[in-house]
């Protein structure tokens, strides 16, 4: 079973109820992105997994250029090793090495736990 955990696109808070999930299952981290314009729009979208400690313990990204009017709904993995509560940002950037904000970031909070076997 794949657990699912959703950006919300419209405000740059994710619903304020904590999912749950559990350690070893595949989360995706999804979000849906538009380009507006009436040109081309290189972006990088990056997800960022933080801990309890606030130490980031996941950095992932994907790059790609959406035409104009064009949406995309981009999505990374992430299998958490341990339980715990987990800070989830997401952000979606003109690119990686040009790191000029093309939307506010989204924020999520998963709740991992142990299988109850």
């Amino acid at each position: 079973m794949v657990g699912i955990a959703f950006a919300d696109p419209i405000t740059t808070q994710a619903p304020s109820e904590i999912k749950t999930h559990f350690v070893d299952e595949q989360i995706m981290i999804m979000a849906d992105i538009s380009n507006n314009q009436d040109t081309q729009q290189n972006f990088a979208y990056i997800t960022q997994v933080k801990n309890d400690d606030d130490i980031v313990i996941s950095l992932s990204w994907l790059t790609g250029s959406l035409s104009p009017r064009q949406s995309f709904s981009p999505a990374q993995s992430w299998i958490p090793a341990e339980s715990g509560v987990y800070y989830i940002q997401v952000f979606v950037w003109e690119s990686v090495d040009h790191p000029e904000a093309l939307s506010p970031p989204l924020s999520m909070t998963v709740n991992v736990s142990e299988r109850k076997s």
